[in-house]
């Protein structure tokens, strides 16, 4: 029979499941308290959640959550990281980790409900933050309108040299015409 503390685990880890954007399980065999107090720290700053998670309750919580696919990960030590925000900020956080000697494990990882594996969450981690990457589509998109802005501006002065140089030939015309019209009169 579940116990109150065990409803409520449960509960909440629902909760972060459906409410994240992205959500990575990790095997933190072997780390120092040191050592897992620093990357709780730069997770923190991230705005992710970090915790060490019971299978059983995870499970519970992943099938209300109506995620499926994360049952063969949750076994042996588990730690879960849970993230609102930046899916890549929270891969690059751990994988950075890891790669520094961290001795942790990415199991595998749930971005916007999908399961994908650990090797896809590193390819993910090495993907530049969100930010810049908007900021290339932005820069992809403006190159084509810049250079359309360029055509049409030239396309407009083009057309108002033309018209200019019309003019200049009508007055020079006008011009002539009067002077042949004032040449007349006077030898007539």
């Amino acid at each position: 029979m579940p116990t109150e503390e065990k409803v409520a685990k449960v509960e909440e880890l629902t909760a972060l499941m459906t409410g994240a954007t992205a959500i990575y399980l990790a095997d933190y065999t072997g780390i120092d308290v040191a050592a897992v107090t620093n990357l709780r720290s730069k997770l923190r700053q991230a705005e992710v959640e970090y915790q060490v998670v019971k299978n059983r309750l995870a499970r519970r919580a992943a099938r209300e959550a109506g995620i499926s696919g994360l049952d063969g990960f949750l076994v042996g030590p588990t730690a879960m990281a849970f993230t609102k925000g930046d899916p890549v900020a929270a891969a690059k956080i751990l994988q950075d980790f890891a790669d520094a000697g961290g001795k942790l494990a990415i199991k595998t990882g749930v971005v916007d409900q999908h399961v994908i594996s650990g090797e896809q969450v590193k390819v993910l981690a090495k993907l530049p933050p969100r930010d810049v990457l908007l900021a290339s589509v932005a820069r992809g998109v403006q190159a084509p309108l810049y250079g359309m802005v360029s055509v049409l501006s030239g396309l407009i002065r083009g057309l108002v040299g033309t018209v200019a140089a019309l003019e200049q030939q009508r007055r020079e015309q006008s011009g002539e015409s009067a002077a042949d019209e004032g040449a007349a009169a006077v030898e007539a």
